[in-house]
């Protein structure tokens, strides 16, 4: 008993000191004492499991069109570098590209050790400012991506899908551009009808392979949107595309006029963009 209070005093001694205008003044040991907290609080919850396994990175592009499209792109590189660096794999679930290599939308599965702990903080709107290739006028473009984070889910015990509020479909693989490259009907997508949440992989070779991941997705999305309204954060993650935009964005990648990457919910701020893009993300993971 006397461990618990001593543990949810020092939570409460973080947490004000947090509030303090100063606390992030020295980014280093404000990061220390923020891990300290995660820590903390997953061994008063008894810890999740999955917090040290994978994780599914989601992408939407959202306001911005191509530039968007673009970003998207974009940000799947700097995540695919930053995983290289910690010497975790990368697996293409899905994906759905325009014709200059940007994506609509795209999924990947992560795995490593301690993946989604990681990387869970990423999930939100992400927002960049430059001057866009895709304007012959070389007018500034502001354009939004959704990144999504979710565990990767072998076994969930209090979560059951009911199969009659699932809408399952199935259609050939895609690449770009539309062109099939599976003359089978390998690629599964899943509803679940009563909250609008849904998956689609076609990263498998088989069908039942690529419904087996869509459902466990599925899963990991529900779980996620039970864990955050008991939290009472907010009230739905179902992020519509046309939601992707200014006032909703987590972190800021601005390349003009100045360079600048900011996140929004812990003021930190690094001024080499490029390094950020390409995979330097470490002053971002702790919030």
């Amino acid at each position: 008993m006397a461990d618990t209070q001593d543990k949810q005093a020092r939570i409460a001694e973080i947490e004000a000191a947090m509030q303090r205008p100063d606390f992030w003044s020295e980014p280093q040991s404000a990061q220390a004492i923020v891990k300290e907290l995660r820590q903390l609080k997953d061994e008063a919850e008894g810890g999740d499991a999955y917090e040290r396994g994978g994780a599914v990175l989601g992408l939407v592009a959202g306001a911005g069109g191509d530039d968007a499209e673009d970003f998207a792109a974009m940000l799947l590189a700097m995540y695919r570098k930053f995983t290289e660096k910690r010497g975790w794999g990368m697996k293409v679930l899905h994906e759905n590209k325009n014709d200059h290599g940007g994506y609509r939308n795209a999924s990947v599965e992560v795995e490593g050790k301690n993946v989604y702990g990681t990387l869970k903080n990423e999930y939100g709107v992400h927002r960049l400012v430059r001057i866009s290739p895709f304007n012959a006028n070389q007018k500034r473009q502001t354009s939004f991506v959704l990144v999504e984070v979710l565990p990767v889910l072998h076994k969930v015990a209090h979560i059951e899908l009911d199969e009659k509020e699932l809408e399952i479909t199935v259609a050939r693989s895609s690449g770009p551009g539309g062109q099939n490259v599976n003359k089978r009907e390998t690629a599964v997508r899943i509803v679940h009808v009563p909250t609008g949440l849904s998956a689609h992989v076609d990263g498998e070779r088989t069908q039942g392979a690529n419904k087996e991941k869509a459902l466990a997705i599925l899963t990991a999305k529900l779980l996620r949107r039970l864990e955050e309204e008991r939290k009472e954060k907010i009230s739905d993650l179902s992020v519509a595309a046309g939601k992707i935009e200014w006032g909703s964005q987590i972190r800021s990648y601005v390349l003009h006029p100045y360079k600048l990457v900011k996140d929004h919910r812990s003021g930190v701020e690094v001024r080499d963009a490029e390094a950020v893009l390409d995979g330097e993300l470490e002053p971002f993971l702790v919030q």
